[in-house]
């Protein structure tokens, strides 16, 4: 028998025992060791009895399966000695193997107690070898080393370790690897054991979901799912994702794995193993443990993960076409399609739709009409309409309760058991309410805490809207002063300039008369007083016109106001002071409402149909007294019953049109004020600031209009009965020029932010003008488009001197010919960069560019115009004001609008100035650039700008992606060469590690990996008879045939 040295390795499980091999044909079974010649065996073979004995106590310490035990003792017993004097003579050179457990376990325990506070690089590479050199030795070492480890409690020092890692080891490959020690560990059977009887062990195990390393996760996974294919383990997995749930501060059950199934983001997104181990663990979950026999079991369950929406988490995890990952989701829908059918069946219908309360109570009504159940379902049914529903925080309470106690009547078996976690602990209901009003009170301390902080962001609010007012107040007096030292600069400017005309006046007027009087012309016109000369006509030219009349004094009442029409003229078609003819109409004996007709005047009226009737034969036949008291001015209750009080309180006097006193009502009720406080207020143009800029907007709509002052006129003796509407018009109308005292206030009140909202858009146009102007980056990217333009361009196209600078914006236009992707910006991006850095920079010598493009000259100039004609009706109105002789103590539209437009006629002007700048700056621009059109608005010439530097952003953007992701996929080149390199020595090594060293649960794990452990279920669904379409209904989801997966 010839022999053969394996160098550095053990004896795979293989090599010693080919009866475990996969392969029909056993191999001859060779030893190999080094420095051996032979395998014969030295001491003689004892009897069979005693050698089946020995060689049963070495087949126990290898942990074999029941399949390969029957094969090792079905070998010859020249074999069985052979192979056990084999592995004696190992274990004897092994050096006490059964002490190592020691060592490992001390390993574990310093790296607990010992953190390193400065972990490095190095710490780190030691301290994963030293847990990798343990699973390794929980794998290839004999089952006494398994066993000397658990007696040492190896196990939990490995749970401590899980427990006590900081952030950087939960995210690091120690965690991976003391997960790989409990999976190895868990390959024997006294290994499984001790996990699952351990107490803290598959929460602990759970606890590392929290991971973010995707192998960590899928690890465990693993673990807890080939733990619900073990007796016992189904229970424990679902008592650990409860635990889970707190640990990791879920809303409810598997919502972080519902979060990684459905990731489309970040680094877990095309993780398709993370994906699959989130499935087979669902699918280990719902069809196993209790899962198996019970259907009520699994439609609780899945009803979890179809409240978190697993389905169109399925439905897109359909698109990434992986094999495996469909297997899953086509058994889990399979699964769930062939529940939902057993329940319609239960129920004798088709389908049933449990997002229907309807549905699902005639279901129930059909199934327990005529029997002993149905008057207890009628009595459940009244006592859950005297459940509360008055909307208090207690009333969801109990309807949780009666979910909670429904669901563990259905769930808890016969024997008292739940198989799942306990929805409620006990049935106390007056512990469980005590329990869920304690949350309610918390809850309702929460709300009066948020009730408390938005009191306080209030007064915070209140706080500074009074600060905001204060330096308003304080802005309004810096610029009046800086108006002032401005007015006083001007004045003196001006009355210099006045002194020096006045003395070169008085020298031409003196030089004037030397000339009158030495002059040889007779009949020259004489000089009057003031050196002007005298308008006396001569033959030779015609009389000059009298100068024209002068204006008619201003009507009662004072200037028309800006923005208002002026009084009404008189009566069209009636000479001036011709009064019309009064009519013998009767008259009521109290107001009617107002006809909002449009009458035609008495001279109007010849050779026309008005000419020919008279109402006063109508007058004959009305019964004037019913007319009256149907359209009376006072509004009657309907019911003539009831206290005196109410129907005074009804009796109300209105004249005025009902939708126009309908809205000055809602504007009234907003406002919040009495009449009297608003008229102080306008009168003392609002010193307290107590009228809103838009409640301001609102009462120029309701200014009393002179049809309205004649009506309310009439009835000025009936205050007291008048509508609100009516009455505040009227008090309104008792303001001497109310409209015009209003409209003052409103362009006071908004001329600081129209102001403000023009100056920004000046100052913005300037500086815009002077940026494009003075770059000298902006003149060297201009330089390069030139060149580029010139030397691509052939005929009248090429050979330019300059460009329309709207061209810029079109070189997003020419492509590559190479990659569509790429334009002739894009090469100029990377030109600039390159060849001209400081030009590649130009977007920051135009920073006010973006803001130019929004201005409209044509608005702006609209805006001007209107403050100005807005400040000369103020002045109008002034001077109006001024000359009036009485006015109210309250009075104060003199002080303060004589104020207001001095300080704002300045401001004005200064504004005006600056205007008249930007448009030379700008006609400045425009002429550099050799924009010729006149009529070029700033938005359209500068939107050219705007609309380059947004493009030459994006395309810079763009090379950097481009340059990022070439980089990226050369170093992912590079780790695909390495990767690929490490796999081939991994593989070349692997070649001595025989395919038979895994344990029972690895097995276990793969085939819930691949799926093959719901082969059995798939056949019996696949075996049992076909549904007819008509069954299924709507309801049924398309699932693949998952033999098709099988057979691959």
């Amino acid at each position: 028998m010839t022999s053969r040295v394996k160098p550095q390795q053990g004896w795979g499980l293989t090599a010693l025992f080919p009866c475990c091999n996969r392969e029909s044909d056993q191999p001859e079974i060779r030893y190999f060791h080094e420095n051996v010649v032979s395998m014969e065996p030295s001491t003689p073979m004892p009897s069979p009895q005693e050698l089946d004995s020995k060689f049963a106590e070495l087949v126990d310490e290898l942990g074999l399966s029941e399949q390969k035990r029957a094969a090792m003792f079905a070998l010859p017993a020249e074999k069985k000695w052979q192979i056990y004097c084999g592995k004696k003579m190992e274990a004897a050179e092994e050096k006490g193997a059964t002490s190592w457990p020691v060592f490992y376990i001390n390993q574990l325990n310093s790296m607990v107690v010992m953190k390193p506070v400065l972990a490095s690089d190095d710490e780190d590479q030691v301290r994963l070898k030293q847990v990798n050199g343990l699973k390794t030795a929980l794998r290839t070492q004999p089952i006494s080393f398994v066993t000397g480890f658990l007696e040492q409690d190896g196990l939990s020092c490995i749970l401590n370790f899980l427990k006590s890692m900081d952030y950087d080891t939960v995210e690091s490959q120690i965690h991976t690897s003391l997960i790989g020690c409990i999976k190895a560990l868990m390959n024997s059977s006294e290994g499984r054991t001790h996990v699952l009887e351990h107490p803290e062990s598959i929460n602990i195990i759970a606890q590392s979901l929290a991971a973010e390393n995707i192998k960590t996760k899928v690890a465990v996974l693993e673990i807890l799912g080939a733990v619900c294919l073990v007796p016992g383990g189904h229970k424990k997995v679902l008592d650990a994702m409860v635990h889970y749930q707190t640990f990791a501060s879920e809303r409810t059950r598997f919502q972080n794995l519902m979060t990684d199934l459905d990731r489309s983001t970040g680094r877990h997104r095309d993780d398709v193993s993370l994906k699959t181990a989130i499935m087979f663990f669902i699918n280990a979950v719902l069809s196993r443990g209790a899962g198996e026999s019970n259907l009520k079991f699994r439609i609780h369950l899945r009803y979890e993960f179809l409240m978190l929406g697993i389905q169109p988490i399925l439905d897109k995890l359909r698109s990434r076409e992986n094999i495996t990952l469909d297997r899953h989701i086509d058994f889990f829908e399979m699964l769930r399609n062939e529940d939902e059918l057993e329940m319609s069946k239960r129920f004798k219908v088709t389908h049933i739709d449990t997002k229907s309360a309807s549905q699902m109570f005639d279901v129930i009504r059909s199934k327990l009409s005529h029997t002993e159940a149905y008057p207890h379902l009628l009595s459940a049914l009244q006592h859950c309409l005297m459940m509360p529903y008055n909307g208090s925080r207690t009333t969801v309470q109990y309807w949780v309760l009666l979910d909670r106690i429904i669901q563990q009547l259905v769930l808890q078996t016969d024997k008292g058991e739940d198989p799942d976690v306990a929805p409620l602990g006990n049935f106390n209901i007056k512990n469980v309410v005590s329990m869920l009003v304690k949350e309610n009170e918390v809850k309702q301390w929460k709300e009066q805490a948020d009730e408390m902080r938005k009191e306080h962001q209030k007064l915070q609010q209140r706080l500074e809207k009074k600060e905001r007012e204060c330096e308003n107040k304080n802005k309004e007096k810096d610029e009046y002063f800086e108006m002032l030292n401005k007015t006083k600069n001007k004045l003196e400017r001006e009355s210099n300039e006045h002194k020096r005309t006045k003395q070169q006046v008085e020298e031409l007027t003196a030089r004037l008369q030397q000339l009158s009087s030495s002059s040889s012309v007779p009949g020259g016109p004489p000089i009057i007083p003031g050196g002007l000369v005298s308008p006396v006509s001569t033959p030779s030219s015609p009389a000059l016109p009298p100068p024209p009349p002068p204006p008619p004094p201003p009507p009662p009442g004072g200037p028309p106001g800006f923005g208002m029409p002026p009084l009404a003229p008189p009566p069209p078609g009636l000479p001036l002071g011709m009064v019309e003819k009064k009519k013998n109409i009767p008259q009521p004996s109290s107001p009617l409402k107002s006809f909002n007709w449009s009458k035609l005047p008495e001279a109007k009226i010849a050779g026309t149909i008005w000419k020919e009737i008279d109402d006063q034969d109508v007058f004959k036949v009305l019964d004037l007294k019913e007319f009256q008291k149907t359209f009376s001015a006072y509004q009657r209750p309907t019911k003539e019953t009831g206290e005196t009080e109410s129907v005074k309180k009804v009796k109300e006097l209105s004249v005025i049109d009902g939708r126009r006193a309908q809205n000055c009502n809602i504007l009234l009720s907003r406002l919040k004020m009495t009449n009297e406080e608003i008229c102080q207020a306008v009168l003392s143009m609002d010193d307290q600031e107590e009228l809103p800029k838009d409640m301001l907007d609102q009462l120029l709509k309701f200014v009393p209009e002179k049809s309205d002052i004649d009506l309310l006129e009439e009835h000025k003796h009936e205050l007291e009965r008048m509508a609100r509407a009516d009455r505040f018009l009227y008090d309104m109308s008792r303001i001497n020029h109310y409209q015009q005292r209003l409209q003052t206030l409103h362009f006071k009140k908004k001329f600081n932010d129209r102001m403000a909202e023009v100056k920004p858009k000046i100052k913005a146009l300037s500086l815009a003008s002077t940026e494009v102007v003075q770059s000298q980056a902006l003149r060297q990217l201009l330089q390069v488009v030139l060149a580029l333009g010139n030397y691509m361009n052939k005929g009248q196209r090429g050979n330019a001197y300059g460009f329309k600078v709207s061209s810029l914006n079109k070189m997003v236009d020419t492509k590559s010919s190479n990659d569509r992707n790429i334009t002739l910006l894009h090469y100029m991006v990377t030109v600039l960069e390159k060849k001209f850095p400081a030009a590649a920079s130009f977007s920051k010598e135009l920073q006010n560019v973006p803001e130019a493009s929004k201005v409209n000259m044509t608005e702006l100039e609209k805006e001007i115009n209107s403050l100005r004609s807005g400040l000369k009706s103020i002045d109008a109105e002034l001077l109006y004001q001024q000359k009036q002789s009485s006015q109210r103590p309250v009075d104060k539209f003199v002080s303060v609008v004589s104020k207001f437009i001095t300080v704002a006629s300045l401001n004005f002007s200064d504004v005006e100035d600056s205007l008249q700048e930007a448009k030379e700056l700008f006609a400045k621009a425009l002429t550099h650039f050799g924009e010729d059109s006149p009529n070029q608005q700033p938005d359209d010439f500068f939107g050219i700008f705007n609309t380059f530097l947004s493009a030459y952003s994006e395309a810079r953007q763009d090379n950097e992606d481009m340059a990022r992701r070439q980089e990226e996929e050369e170093k992912r080149a590079l780790a695909e060469a390495q990767m690929k390199k490490d796999r081939e020595q991994r593989m070349r090594k692997a070649k001595a590690v025989e395919e038979e060293e895994g344990g029972e649960f690895d097995d276990l794990v793969s085939a819930l990996r691949s799926g093959e452990v719901f082969e059995k279920d798939v056949s019996k669904l696949n075996n049992r008879k076909q549904r007819k379409p008509k069954e299924l209904g709507s309801r049924q989801r398309p699932v693949s045939t998952i033999n098709q997966y099988q057979d691959r």
